[in-house]
């Protein structure tokens, strides 16, 4: 496969943070989102779902005035960014405006406040209060969503219920050899510091299964 899955691990234990849930509201309607297919494969064998994980690019506008506020293009060297659909990793809007959709489609969506920043906005993201946002986004892979049973135990090689420094590094090393353009070493020990900074929480030196299950999926 071409992704190689490239930084699987990484959005395992790594929550982007650009579009987090701030100001959001809990309505679950989708007749507010507004959803533009631009281009849909004619073959297309599986759709994105709730707790998949996406691969994909996208830009975002103001509606107010057409300013860009975000491009993914720019971030992480231009790498394409990984997220879980439909656990609140991004914005309400943008995960319904993902739902079902193909591995090189791409869409214009269009966001109301309420699906997106609300009121309050989001200064840091130079949102401003009552923003309608509109999204280009262009999906490159579909694939089965992080954090099972199966990854932990791959990860877990001395099987003690519990995934150290070690062996998370054993996993990365891998990982990373699979891709195009393998990273130095310098990178890999920043991504595995970065994990355990973020997911360790009680900071033992070891991820438990409680730690590392952060996504729940409805059928779990």
């Amino acid at each position: 496969e071409n992704m190689h899955f490239l930084f699987r691990l990484v959005i395992l234990f790594y929550l982007w943070s650009f579009f987090t849930a701030q100001g959001q509201t809990k309505e679950e309607s989708t007749g507010e989102v507004k959803i533009e297919v631009l281009h849909r494969p004619e073959n297309c064998s599986k759709t994105s779902k709730k707790g998949d994980l996406l691969n994909a690019h996208y830009d975002g506008y103001l509606a107010k005035d057409g300013s860009k506020f975000y491009c993914s293009r720019t971030q992480n060297e231009g790498h394409p960014k990984w997220f879980v659909l439909g656990v609140g990793q991004v914005i309400k809007g943008l995960d319904i405006a993902m739902m079902d959709m193909c591995p090189g489609e791409k869409r214009k969506v269009i966001i109301p406040p309420s699906f997106a920043y609300g009121k309050e906005g989001y200064a840091e993201g130079k949102i401003p209060p009552d923003a309608t946002l509109i999204f280009e986004i262009e999906l490159y892979a579909v694939t089965k969503g992080p954090r099972s049973v199966e990854t932990f135990k791959q990860i877990d090689t001395d099987n003690d219920r519990q995934l150290s420094k070690t062996e998370i590094s054993l996993y990365l090393k891998r990982e990373f050899e699979k891709d195009e353009k393998p990273r130095d070493k310098s990178y890999q020990e920043a991504v595995l510091e970065d994990i355990f900074k973020k997911n360790d929480h009680d900071g033992d030196g070891f991820i438990s299964p409680k730690e590392y299950n952060v996504y729940q999926h409805d059928e779990l």
